[in-house]
């Protein structure tokens, strides 16, 4: 199917305690850029939510006792695997999600090294030896896995949004259930067939997938053998999410919805931050967390950056994702399509001047043509809400404290990014944001080495990085007495 050389790979079970589970009704996984039935998925809800929290529950013990060595050589496979067959994933990630081909293979590269990452930083869980009151004592911190892990996933990364949580939950010995979104499973089940072939026990990996978002997620926030829950999506929904975990009260990681400021100063390489506004606002489709959603621009270089970043949209070429040279693919619905529009509509009516696009693309119902609005100001719709969508609104500012005091005035914190080439502006500003991430000189910050997360609103917990595994891990002090006799 659609060049999918190893058809294995396109799963549409659920993958439970090592088995694939069929159940009587099924959903439609279908293509945003084309509408077309990519493939029917067996349609899994709170029975087999549960079965998988049993399974993961009976698997923990095993897992959870092997070595750090033993669980990175599986994961490491399970990398090798991933990275083998990255065409193909690619491929199925474009076909359900959208996004050029291109992107889409970066994304499996991406998640990849994610399970490369914690496959090494799970032999480095190290504990702590504490001088102790008196020399009766010695004080000892061990570190231990949190127990079974809950997660759920959005559509915009599907493969590496599971692989940044999985990778560190398997690392630290614990195990894990995923429900990823039913626009995109097929990107988590063909994980999930490589986490097999891999050797990855039965129980330790479990993916459900189906359309009662509500009572799998319960199940998921509430039962009593999950330990940790950890989310990404939005910021709505991620406060219900934390409001259920607290009934039993969860471990819980959350990485919510982004307002990032994209800020150019005077000073700045104009160039280069053009080239990093485009890859920060443009790909996916403007559908990232972490997405540029306000541009920022100091008088003295507005004209000149907007027209530099004009020719540059202008350039960008829309269509389906699985055509050579696309640069934009599909939103992921008619309805994520509307949202975008209503947002421009309603900034223009506030003042706002579309500059380029500003219209619904001729592509098809998915589509929004890439574009740039000037005369913004930091109170309308565009600015104030998160667009995940490929517009940007440009707004002018005047001094340092001024651009400061506008990126921080919203209720998110996750990703900020500036240029300037002044080294006690890069000192101030980066401390001033009021952001998890800041970007300086530079448009693409995500990477395994990082600890990728946010402040206020935009969540808790950081993914990737030596910091990552904390989050999976529970403290566990031990106080040794009577040692002097």
């Amino acid at each position: 199917m659609q060049g999918i050389k190893d058809k294995q790979l396109l799963k549409n079970f659920s993958y439970i305690n090592g088995s694939w589970h069929k159940n009587e009704t099924n959903f439609d996984v279908t293509n945003p850029a084309t509408g077309e039935l990519v493939v029917s998925v067996s349609n899994a809800g709170v029975a087999e939510t549960e079965l998988a929290v049993k399974a993961a529950r009976s698997a923990l013990k095993m897992w959870s006792e092997k070595s750090s060595n033993e669980r990175a050589s599986l994961l490491r496979h399970w990398f090798n695997l991933m990275m083998e067959n990255q065409d193909d994933l690619g491929r199925i990630l474009t076909l359900e999600q959208g996004k050029p081909l291109a992107e889409a293979k970066g994304e499996i590269g991406y998640g990849a090294s994610f399970i490369e990452w914690f496959a090494e930083e799970g032999k480095r869980v190290y504990g702590d030896v504490i001088p102790a009151p008196s020399n009766d004592k010695n004080i000892i911190v061990i570190k231990q896995p949190v127990g079974v892990v809950a997660s759920i996933t959005p559509w915009n990364f599907p493969n590496a949004m599971i692989a940044r949580k999985a990778a560190a939950a398997l690392a630290a010995g614990c195990t894990f259930i995923v429900r990823p979104s039913e626009y995109t499973p097929l990107s988590a089940l063909a994980m999930a067939e490589l986490a097999e072939r891999a050797g990855i026990p039965a129980g330790v990996f479990n993916v459900v997938v189906g359309t009662d978002a509500k009572g799998m997620g319960k199940i998921l926030t509430q039962h009593p053998d999950i330990a940790k829950f950890t989310f990404t999506g939005s910021t709505a929904v991620g406060k219900t999410l934390i409001q259920q975990c607290a009934t039993t009260v969860k471990k819980v990681s959350m990485e919510l919805g982004g307002n990032a400021p994209f800020i150019v100063f005077n000073d700045a390489d104009i160039d280069a931050a053009v080239k990093g506004g485009i890859a920060s606002k443009y790909r996916n489709a403007g559908q990232t967390c972490v997405c540029t959603n306000r541009v920022f621009v100091q008088q003295g270089v507005l004209k000149e950056f907007t027209e530099k970043f004009a020719l540059a949209v202008n350039a960008l070429t829309v269509g389906n994702g699985l055509t050579e040279g696309i640069d934009i693919g599909p939103i992921i619905s008619e309805k994520a399509v509307n949202d975008v529009e209503k947002l421009v509509s309603d900034s223009i009516a506030a003042g706002a001047t579309v500059h380029i696009g500003g219209a619904k693309h001729s592509a098809g119902i998915n589509y929004y043509q890439p574009t740039i609005l000037t005369n913004v100001t930091n109170d309308m719709p565009i600015a104030a809400n998160e667009i995940f969508g490929p517009v940007s609104p440009i707004i002018a500012f005047d001094t340092e404290e001024d651009v400061i005091e506008m990126a921080n005035d919203t209720e998110y914190g996750l990703a900020a990014y500036f240029y300037t080439r002044d080294i006690g502006t890069i000192w101030r500003v980066a401390e001033g944001l009021e952001f998890g991430m800041v970007g300086i000189n530079e448009g693409i910050i995500s990477n395994a080495a990082a600890p990728f997360g946010g402040v206020k609103q935009s969540g808790n917990g950081r993914e990737g990085s030596k910091y990552g595994l904390d989050d999976y891990l529970e403290i566990k002090y031990l106080c040794m007495g009577g040692l002097n006799k």
